[in-house]
């Protein structure tokens, strides 16, 4: 069914065509993966991770009890019992040089659960998400002082954990890798070695999602507000030399179509479908206001990769030495964190996982025909290979809204004219399986 932008605004979500897949329909897996995020589960892997007194990534690695060894390799036992056999658990370690932020040589551990992909032509293509499970107080030198590290990032380690666990139980076309990483706090070094390495071996990543600082549904002051989490989506990237392709995107008015904002429009729709009462707000930049976290290496090596964050910081409660002032209790303690929160956080980002990992690939060589001067727009694509695919949908905007407006599912077809002109609105085309399941949208390129 064709629907025009206006009416679509009026009238919601288009009647499905003859033979239209039930797109936007809840897909039971998902839903029962939703039910079974657990607020306690989360609230248990917390206490456990703080319970180890320091996690800093040049901690003691030799104590079954304090520092970050045995944080490591409890997140890798839980991981390994709870996967039952179904993820693929592993150290992925690198030893890294005396850095600004390392006083010593340090050897970096990321613990990486591989869910591998049921479906021959989608297992390679890979979706990550991760949170880091290395703390530090005031000094990022201090490796000796309690530093909790509940919220930052205690909170996204137990969200993972928690995914991987709930996640393992279900079988997912392309690959879902699961990781908690190190040294975020020195440097990135731990989510940066990974995503080099994914580079140099030219894995098909093909989202990553990026969970830190989920904790707390309280602002500074104290006031509550559990509806809404922060999405953090870069678009153009600062890189020093324009390539083609991005100068491409740039005269053609896409500096808001990078695939790591069509990502993120992905998981705002699909997150918001499956938890009901929660807003995924898009925020158009890289990170927080000159600010990094673990998805930053991801970018930097050309994959799509978006941040999870709570919707209003408390920085009493990160990278501060434990102490009471004026009768008040600064640190990052577990006291200070919402597992009711977390768990809303982590739904969002099963569900989005779920969904990329049950849905067609992107189409490939999206391009409009540029060869005629007339109103109409003519899309083509490339095939996809799936042979569970029902089709392709086209999505429109109006070039000044940040969020699809207009949808029509067109078959499986690999060209298809609209009479609406490329001049004024901003269009994507989408891979549609028969169960409903959408890939994000590709932004087309010209064909001359």
């Amino acid at each position: 069914m064709k629907t025009s932008l206006p009416l679509l605004l009026a009238c919601g979500a288009a009647q499905a065509a003859p033979g239209e897949p039930p797109i936007g329909k809840h897909q039971a897996e998902i839903d029962a993966i939703v039910r079974e995020i657990s607020p306690q589960r989360i609230q248990g892997y917390i206490e456990k991770l703080v319970s180890f007194g320091t996690r800093h990534t040049m901690s003691d690695t030799e104590s079954p009890t304090r520092g970050i060894g045995a944080a490591r390799r409890w997140i890798k036992s839980e991981l390994e019992r709870c996967g039952a056999g179904k993820l693929d658990v592993q150290f992925d370690s690198h030893l890294h040089p005396v850095a600004t932020r390392l006083s010593k040589p340090t050897e970096i551990v990321n613990v990486v659960a591989t869910l591998p992909g049921t479906q021959p032509a989608s297992k390679d293509r890979i979706y990550v998400v991760s949170g880091h499970y290395d703390s530090r107080v005031t000094d990022v030198m201090n490796f000796t002082a309690d530093a909790p590290g509940a919220n930052d990032d205690g909170s996204g380690t137990a969200a993972v954990i928690e995914m991987a666990c709930v996640m393992a139980k279900h079988r997912f076309d392309a690959t879902l890798v699961f990781m908690t990483v190190a040294a975020e706090e020195q440097g990135l070094f731990g989510s940066g070695d990974w995503a080099q390495k994914a580079k140099a071996k030219q894995l098909n990543i093909a989202g990553m999602l990026n969970n830190d600082i989920i904790g707390s549904s309280h602002d500074e002051h104290g006031k509550q507000d559990a509806t809404q989490v922060r999405l953090f989506a870069e678009g153009v990237p600062p890189v020093r030399e324009t390539t083609p392709e991005l100068r491409t995107l740039i005269t053609t008015g896409g500096e808001n179509d990078s695939i790591t904002r069509q990502l993120a429009r992905h998981i705002k729709d699909t997150g918001e479908r499956y938890v009901d009462g929660f807003k995924v707000n898009i925020i158009y930049r890289r990170d927080r206001y000159l600010r990094g976290g673990d998805h930053s290496p991801f970018l930097d090596a050309g994959y799509a990769a978006v941040r999870f964050t709570e919707p209003h910081e408390d920085f009493n409660h990160q990278h501060q030495d434990l102490r009471t002032e004026n009768g008040k209790k600064i640190g990052d303690l577990p006291e200070y964190v919402d597992p009711a929160y977390i768990a809303q956080v982590a739904r969002v980002n099963a569900a989005s996982l779920a969904s990329l990992a049950l849905a067609p690939a992107v189409p490939q060589e999206v391009k409009v025909r540029t060869a005629a001067l007339d109103n109409g727009t003519e899309l083509v694509w490339k095939a996809n290979a799936e042979p569970d695919l029902a089709g392709y949908r086209i999505v429109w905007r109006d070039t000044t809204s940040p969020l699809w407006q207009g949808a029509q599912y067109v078959g499986n077809v690999t060209t298809f004219r609209l009479d609406q002109s490329k001049d004024n609105v901003l269009f994507g085309v989408q891979a549609v399986d028969k169960d409903g399941n959408v890939s994000p949208a590709v932004y087309p390129v010209p064909a001359r």
